[in-house]
């Protein structure tokens, strides 16, 4: 089976690269722009097709007169996105994968157990309708006959980023260090409500079997663990695998929203608002799904991948650091 993962170097998309490469030993292409950082992610066994995706004429002359069985698209943020994957690959596939996400339906959630058909909609975040308009638009092209289909993944981690709530994007150990300073970590809310994380090659291994399957045209589905915590236990499992206990500040969610626009939307929209996705559908398509690395399991596989090469990946990002020091100490000075 000869599969292409566009935007295939990312957080979750190592670990399918990985999953298809290692476990179902299909033919893997990446499609990205070849950058240093990307190339020393991508798996050995992977062809890259070298293109700037922005650039339609740069992903035609990579993509040649190659087809696929299955293309998987990480890079798809709206209406015009999704068109331009629809004029690139149309003909080129007989399946195309929309990675969607898990935070598109609509908040409050109409029941705990989130199910597929659920209705989408929402409003707290640009990231989420963005998600929607792609999905709605590759609807419309599937009733044409374009081969689409789409996949919703909730927080999907790697070794090298544990993707908490809050923590430095650009220098994930930030959070790890802190921890091992007995630093107050900020846990949104009172950390109670509850969340569903996944290892990505987990993720891997469920999208993976979907390949090739014409039966899942036109379905939508979710890849996520079975393992429900509280935001309290994801920090406290990080901070025993780095070898410390936790110091957890709660900060409310509207406030953090208020010192640090950027999360306002992440914290409203998503991790504040307990999310448990029902994996029956993937289950009944792919009967061999089964995630295999519990968090407790992948907290020591990140502390493990940065402490591999401390002076390489422990990097932190003074400026996040100190701006949790200045909330933490604005909040604690109001109460």
């Amino acid at each position: 089976m000869k599969v292409l993962l566009v935007g295939g170097t990312g957080t979750i998309s190592t670990g399918v690269e990985k999953v298809v490469i290692e476990e179902r030993g299909y033919e893997l292409y990446v499609m990205n722009r070849g950058s240093q950082r990307s190339l020393e992610r991508m798996h050995p066994e992977a062809h890259l097709l070298k293109a700037d995706y922005n650039d339609e004429e740069s992903v035609k002359a990579a993509l040649g007169d190659l087809h696929f069985d299955t293309i998987v698209d990480f890079r798809i943020q709206g209406v015009a996105d999704q068109e331009k994957a629809v004029r690139l690959f149309d003909g080129r596939t007989d399946q195309y994968i929309l990675i969607s996400s898990g935070t598109v339906y609509r908040k409050p959630l109409e029941k705990y157990l989130v199910t597929e058909d659920m209705p989408l909609g929402n409003i707290h975040s640009a990231y989420a309708r963005n998600k929607v308009a792609s999905e709605m638009t590759l609807r419309k092209y599937i009733e044409k006959g374009f081969p689409g289909v789409i996949v919703r993944p909730s927080l999907t981690y790697a070794d090298f980023n544990p993707l908490v709530a809050i923590n430095s994007r650009k220098n994930p150990y930030s959070i790890i260090w802190r921890m091992r300073k007995g630093k107050p970590i900020i846990v949104h809310g009172d950390g109670t409500n509850l969340w569903t994380i996944t290892h990505n090659t987990d993720f891997g291994r469920g999208i993976s079997g979907l390949f090739g399957n014409p039966a899942t045209i036109g379905e939508a589905f979710h890849i996520t663990s079975d393992e429900v915590l509280d935001w309290n236990r994801i920090y406290t499992d990080l901070a025993h695998a780095a070898g410390v206990d936790v110091n957890i500040v709660h900060i409310a969610s509207d406030y953090l929203g208020d010192q640090i626009p950027d999360l306002r939307e992440s914290l409203e929209g998503d991790h504040a608002v307990s999310a448990v996705f029902d994996t029956t559908k993937i289950k009944k398509f792919v009967p061999d799904f089964v995630c295999k690395v519990p968090w407790a399991e992948g907290a020591k596989r990140i502390v493990e991948w940065f402490d591999a090469d401390p002076k390489g990946r422990e990097s932190i990002d003074e400026e996040w650091l100190a701006q949790m020091d200045a909330i933490i100490a604005k909040y604690q000075g109001l109460r």
